[in-house]
C-alpha cells in the first residue's frame, strides 16, 4: 500500500522576500517583486524589468569560507533548505539520515560562474581560472550541497527539465516517499540565471516582455500581455511520510497525492497548439491521485503571461475539465514573482498548498483587458477565500516537458 506524503516545511527566497511568511503575505496582498532591472546594466537590451533579489545576504545562512566555492543557485538552495527545516521543527541529530534524501532541480544551473570564468579565461589565459569552476557551475551541486550542508546520506539526485524542474522534483520526491524507500525527502528547484549573457539570450527569444512600467510587464491571460518577465530565487519543501510526521507531532501543512510527467514531443520551445502534452498531464497527476476532475477546486497555473503558454493552459483546462472548467479557480502567481525557471514550480508548490491550508485563492495581478481566448475565471487582481480540497500546479518547460503535482488540503 502507498505511504501517504505530507508537506512540514517550506523556504522560499525571491524577489518578494525570504521567507515564506513574507512572501505569502504578499502574495495574498496582490504585491509585484517586478522592477526595472538593476542586476547589472540594462542598456541595449529588449527587456528592461526582472524580477531580480535585492536584499538576500548568504552569510545569514552559509559560512564565508563556502561561499567562494558556491555559484548564487546554490546558495539560494542551502538558504532555503535552512529556512525549510527551521519550519519543519525536525530534529537531524535525531533522525536516521541514511533515510533523507534530497530532488533539487535547476533550469540552468551555474550561469553566474560561467559567464565570471569565461570572462577571466578571456583576460588572462588558460590556468587562471578558479580550481572551483567546474564544481560550481554543475546542477547537481544544489542536491549535493544540500546532503553536505546536512548530512543527508538517502536518495539524491538533480532534475533539469527546464521551467518544469521544481514540478518534476516535487513529484519524484514525492513517489520515493510514497514507495517508502525514504522518510523524508529536500525537494524543489533554485535558479539564479538573471545575468548579462542569459538574460540577453532570453530576449532573443522574444519570448521575455518589451513593456518596460514593471507595473504592467507580467499580465497573466490578459488580452495584452506580450512576454514573460525573468526572476531568480528558489523554493523547497519538505516532504514526510505521514506516519513519520506524526510520530514526531509536526505541523503538517498539506498533503501531495498525485504527480503527472509527460512531454509534448512536438517543438523545443513553443507549446502544442491544443494544449495535448498539458491536457494528458493533469490527467496523469488525477488518475494517479484517485480522484475525478470535478473535485478540483484550483489551479495555480503555469501562466507565463506569453501569448502561446496562456491560450494553450487554458484550452487544456477546458478539455480536462469540461464544463467544470467554469467553476475551476486559475491564477497565476508569476504575475508577482516573475517567472523563476527552474525554481517557478518550488514557489508555486509551497503557495498552492497554503492557498488549501488557509482557504485562501492568490490573485492573477495585472489583469485588464480580457482575452476572447482565455476566458476562465483567472481571480483577476483581487485574492479570494474559498474554502478549496483539492488543487493543481502545472509546470512547462521548453522542449515539451510537462509536469503536474496534486495536493491536498490536509486532514488525518
Amino acid at each position: 500500500m502507498n505511504k501517504r506524503v505530507v508537506i512540514t516545511g517550506t523556504g522560499i527566497i525571491s524577489s518578494l522576500g525570504t521567507g515564506t511568511e513574507a512572501v505569502w503575505s504578499k502574495v495574498k496582498q496582490g504585491i509585484s517583486g517586478i522592477t526595472t532591472l538593476t542586476k547589472f546594466d540594462n542598456t541595449g537590451y529588449s527587456t528592461k524589468v526582472a524580477a531580480e533579489i535585492r536584499n538576500f545576504s548568504p552569510l545569514d545562512f552559509i559560512q564565508k569560507k563556502e561561499l567562494k566555492k558556491m555559484d548564487q543557485f546554490c546558495q539560494y538552495a542551502i538558504a532555503c533548505t535552512r529556512l525549510a527545516f527551521e519550519e519543519s521543527k525536525i530534529c537531524l541529530e535525531e533522525e536516521d539520515r541514511s533515510r533523507i534524501g534530497v530532488i533539487v532541480g535547476t533550469g540552468i544551473g551555474g550561469m553566474d560562474t560561467i559567464e565570471k570564468e569565461t570572462e577571466v579565461f578571456q583576460k588572462k589565459g588558460p590556468g587562471r581560472n578558479s580550481p572551483f569552476t567546474i564544481p560550481m557551475l554543475l546542477a547537481n551541486m544544489a542536491p549535493s550541497r544540500i546532503a553536505i550542508e546536512f548530512g543527508l546520506r538517502g536518495f539524491n539526485e538533480c532534475v533539469i527539465t527546464a521551467c518544469a524542474t521544481s514540478n518534476n522534483a516535487i513529484g519524484d520526491a514525492f513517489k520515493v516517499i510514497q514507495r517508502g524507500s525514504a522518510d523524508v525527502m529536500v525537494t524543489g528547484g533554485t535558479e539564479a540565471s538573471l545575468t548579462p549573457i542569459a538574460f540577453s539570450a532570453f530576449c532573443s527569444t522574444r519570448a521575455m516582455t518589451n513593456t518596460d512600467d514593471p507595473e504592467l510587464a507580467c499580465r497573466p491571460f490578459d488580452a495584452d500581455r506580450n512576454g514573460f518577465v525573468m526572476g531568480e530565487g528558489a523554493g523547497i519543501l519538505i516532504l514526510e511520510e505521514l506516519e513519520h510526521a506524526l510520530k514526531r507531532d509536526a505541523n503538517i501543512i498539506g498533503e501531495i497525492v498525485g504527480y503527472g510527467c509527460n512531454c509534448d514531443a512536438y517543438h523545443i520551445i513553443a507549446p502544442h497548439p491544443e494544449g495535448l502534452g498539458a491536457m494528458e498531464c493533469m490527467n496523469l497527476a488525477i488518475q494517479d491521485a484517485g480522484i475525478q476532475a470535478n473535485e478540483i477546486g484550483y489551479i495555480n497555473a503555469h501562466g507565463t503571461s506569453t501569448k502561446a503558454n496562456d491560450i494553450t493552459e487554458t484550452k487544456a483546462i477546458k478539455n480536462v475539465f469540461n464544463e467544470h472548467a467554469k467553476h475551476v479557480a486559475i491564477s497565476s502567481t508569476k504575475s508577482m514573482t516573475g517567472h523563476l525557471m527552474g525554481a517557478a514550480g518550488g514557489i508555486e508548490a509551497i503557495i498552492t498548498v497554503l492557498s488549501l491550508k488557509e482557504g485562501f485563492l492568490p490573485p492573477t495581478i495585472n489583469y485588464k483587458t480580457p482575452d476572447i481566448d482565455c476566458d476562465l475565471d483567472y481571480v483577476a487582481n483581487e485574492g479570494r477565500h474559498t474554502e478549496i480540497e483539492y488543487a493543481l500546479s502545472n509546470g512547462f518547460g521548453f522542449g515539451g516537458h510537462n509536469a503536474t503535482l496534486l495536493f491536498k488540503k490536509f486532514a488525518v
